[in-house]
């Protein structure tokens, strides 16, 4: 079906006829449609955004794919999809969103029905791209854990999302742990800091103690720091939340806590109708100062003050971070992940990475 779009020479754009409830796409989607569905959509997280896409091509040389659909009962979808280069040329993956590039998924006025969700993965079941994903965030959960699609590779991923309504004073008192409220005056009677900046004046510091955390991981896990920083600079490189800070705008936030001046604990948080809390770390040698329990406390106060509905703390697995996030508040869901592939990469790559622990005696 793709082969017979019409390509718009002003606009760089391809129309496309689709089956069944879905009669027409467009991509890249047209960006005040974009705007306006994200703005109509409550689930919404700001990795959905155009802004964020401009930004993440900018930092990872991707292109925008997005798709916005129109369906037969008259709503407009949009998909935010963006293309990872191959070095060997044929192999394109097409995501929403790539890794380490935030969530994806459909934005729908309302937010999405399940029979869209099914009716996209049958259109992007039909490309002939190599790789195709979809990583859709909790707060449409029931949608996409009721899709499925035979060709479909579904894997789950461990999130934690924190319920912000009932506003600061009830999260609070009937949310935050007994822990996690002594974490909090525990900092505040010890002096720790905390400072907010909307542009990227504060990503100095943050990056920094992130620099720290990977190679204090790598340490542990029996990783050559040299593989730690490279992969680091290649997954999260400075550039990508300069990026993000000059393209989101005051929708971007540092914040940094400080003891005697120096920084212990920093996070990134992307708000817009939800807030979503992408990147933490801390100085571990200034941990008994509780520094991350006030920050944490802060970022969410801000969220709720703001209006915020939601506050997702992202990817957590099973294990001692998802515990921390949870005596905030947070609870875990199960997301799946649905990929579709007309090469077996998804083992290949797997088997790449289990070889690659093995030499090195990487410890998970």
């Amino acid at each position: 079906m793709e082969g017979k779009g019409v390509k718009n020479m002003s606009g760089g754009q391809v129309v496309v006829p689709v089956a069944d409830s879905l009669v027409k796409m467009i991509s890249p989607a047209p960006r005040a449609e974009w705007v306006a569905i994200m703005d109509s959509d409550p689930y919404a997280l700001e990795s959905q955004s155009p802004q964020w896409a401009d930004a993440m091509c900018e930092a990872h040389g991707l292109r925008d794919v997005s798709r916005l659909y129109q369906t037969a009962s008259g709503r407009t979808l949009v998909l935010p999809m963006l293309r990872r280069p191959s070095a060997a040329g044929f192999l394109t993956a097409e995501q929403s969103n790539p890794p380490a590039c935030g969530l994806g998924g459909l934005l729908a006025p309302g937010g999405v029905q399940a029979g869209e969700v099914n009716a996209v993965l049958e259109d992007l079941a039909k490309r002939r791209v190599v790789v195709q994903s979809v990583s859709p965030g909790p707060l449409e959960v029931d949608a996409w854990r009721d899709a499925h699609h035979p060709r479909a590779l579904v894997h789950p991923h461990h999130v934690h999302l924190l319920d912000l309504r009932g506003g600061w004073d009830e999260v609070w008192a009937q949310r935050f742990t007994k822990t996690s409220r002594r974490g909090v005056r525990m900092a505040e009677r010890k002096g720790v800091t905390v400072e907010r900046g909307t542009g990227g004046e504060l990503l100095p510091e943050f990056y920094g103690l992130m620099e720290r955390a990977v190679l204090r991981w790598a340490r542990r896990q029996h990783e050559p720091e040299w593989l730690a920083r490279r992969r680091l600079h290649r997954r999260d490189p400075r550039e990508k939340f300069d990026a993000i800070a000059r393209h989101l705008g005051n929708r971007f936030q540092v914040w940094v806590a400080h003891v005697n001046g120096r920084a212990a604990a920093a996070c990134l948080v992307a708000r817009g109708a939800n807030a979503h809390d992408f990147r933490g770390a801390m100085d571990e040698e200034l941990k008994h100062y509780r520094a991350t329990d006030l920050i944490q406390a802060r970022a969410i106060q801000d969220a709720c003050y703001a209006g915020c509905r939601y506050y997702y703390l992202g990817e957590s697995g099973t294990g001692t971070l998802g515990q921390f996030k949870e005596r905030f508040g947070a609870r875990r869901i199960v997301t799946p992940e649905f990929r579709f592939e007309r090469l077996p990469i998804t083992p290949v790559e797997r088997g790449i990475k289990t070889a690659v622990k093995k030499i090195i005696g990487f410890q998970d």
